[in-house]
């Protein structure tokens, strides 16, 4: 993915409201795609989490790599996955930016939560699987939660 498409995708997630029932229903949503998936799946804003699920199979591994990811995405205010492609373009690394390993990943995975009118509220995270794997199940939980709206 690009990162032109990745900006285009992000134009088509976005949310008419966010609150503690959207977060709760977008995880039970990403819980029911994810069956049989080794992952972790983490709803969460600056402030507080919003959800927390750790699959059979996966690893306590999965929810460092989940937080490090979120950071990027709420730091940045893009999908990790998009912070990475446009890095990788230019051959620059988070840590050359100032941004610690231990604490942030540009792995894809963490995908903005966005209210209209508002903004980022919170970010969606999953981990476990190949970077766009990961991605890819993040934006199809906010599709099927938007579908519902």
């Amino acid at each position: 993915m690009t990162p032109s498409d990745l900006e285009a995708e992000a134009k088509t997630l976005i949310l008419p409201r966010f609150d503690a029932d959207l977060a709760l229903r977008l995880g039970v949503i990403l819980i029911g795609l994810a069956k049989g998936l080794p992952v972790v799946i983490n709803i969460r804003n600056a402030h507080r989490c919003h959800f927390h699920a750790a699959l059979p199979g996966s690893a306590a591994n999965n929810d460092t790599w989940a937080r490090r990811k979120s950071n990027t995405a709420l730091m940045m205010g893009q999908a990790s996955l998009l912070v990475g492609t446009r890095l990788r373009d230019k051959s620059v690394t988070l840590p050359e930016q100032g941004y610690p390993v231990e604490d942030y990943s540009d792995h894809g995975g963490a995908v903005p939560l966005v209210a209209a009118g508002i903004g980022m509220v919170a970010v969606a995270t999953v981990s476990g699987l190949p970077q766009v794997e990961d991605h890819k199940l993040v934006v199809a939980g906010i599709k099927a939660l938007l579908a519902e709206l």
